[in-house]
């Protein structure tokens, strides 16, 4: 008979295998897609895993999700901070597709892989320092992401300019979050799905 310790570690199992069921079900992964997808229940539902998609990124942005991501295993993600989507004009990622888990992107602005956010806290232009990185490296420079200049709270000799995200016109790539000065504790700009759950524009920190 087994023993209570080796019953209870089996049950523990099953209820974190349930629990990742349900986060992908719902589409609250944290995974950063490449661009095409709809959805992530649509996206899983299609992809078959092949890694052509992969073979296809000339900029080695996608790598296969690794083992503790549930029934997302083997499927392409985009590590932001390693290397972000640079959104190729002809997007090869998704013409290698076989299955239209990746379909419907014709320009650059049809991207919609997340939403760019940052975090106050962490971002030196909110402190006062001029910092315009993630402004400067953003494919859709002044659509996406614009500088406010302010002057600061209680300050009267120094400005901020600070980054602010548009949106309806971010797409999500990442360029941003691969880019960013701040790595201490974590990176200042990370990358939400649409759907509302995190993804991995800002794994690793």
């Amino acid at each position: 008979s087994m023993k209570p310790s080796s019953i209870v570690a089996g049950l523990a199992a099953v209820a974190v295998a349930i629990q990742g069921v349900r986060l992908v079900a719902h589409g609250e992964t944290n995974l950063l897609r490449p661009p095409g997808t709809h959805g992530e229940q649509d996206f899983l539902s299609r992809c078959i895993k092949c890694g052509k998609c992969i073979e296809a990124c000339a900029f080695a942005a996608l790598s296969p999700a690794n083992g503790n991501t549930g029934f997302a295993v083997g499927t392409p993600t985009i590590d932001a901070r390693a290397q972000a989507c640079r959104l190729c004009e002809d997007f090869p990622c998704q013409a290698a597709c076989p299955t239209g888990a990746l379909r419907g992107v014709v320009q650059r602005n049809d991207v919609r892989m997340g939403t760019a956010v940052i975090d106050e806290d962490l971002c030196i232009a909110f402190q006062g320092l001029r910092c315009e990185v993630c402004y400067r490296t953003c494919p859709l420079i002044d659509e996406a992401i614009r500088i406010d200049y302010r002057m600061r709270e209680g300050d009267a000799i120094h400005a901020v300019f600070a980054p602010v995200i548009v949106q309806d016109s971010c797409v999500g790539c990442g360029l941003c979050v691969q880019r960013c000065v701040v790595g201490e504790p974590e990176v200042a700009i990370r990358i939400v799905g649409d759907e509302g759950g995190p993804q991995a524009g800002d794994v690793g920190g």
